[in-house]
């Protein structure tokens, strides 16, 4: 009978341990979600920060063709006709 509560009371220092053990990586889930959270948002933030630049960086691109720049003619009347398409466009739809 001694023996019988001997294995009970191991089985119960188990399922203690057991149970701590859950709460621990359960608690320790919570925290790698939500760093994982935070790593997401400062990840969009960054490619927004990125595409911004590459916009300007473009936008200083055409800017200098348009100032007298020989390297980047081409794109410069290449952008200009298609902002003409696009206003042309606007323009018919206006209309209608």
């Amino acid at each position: 009978m001694g023996e019988l509560i001997k294995i009970v009371d191991s089985l119960e220092n188990k399922i203690s341990k057991l149970l701590h053990k859950l709460e621990v990586l359960n608690n320790a889930n919570i925290e790698l979600e939500k760093e994982l959270t935070n790593i997401k948002s400062s990840q969009e933030n960054t490619s927004k920060t990125v595409s911004e630049w590459e916009e300007k960086y473009n936008s200083l691109k055409l800017a200098n063709s348009m100032l007298g720049s020989n390297t980047n003619k081409t794109e410069a009347k290449l952008k200009i006709n298609t902002l003409i398409r696009e206003l042309d466009h606007c323009i018919a739809q206006l209309s209608e």
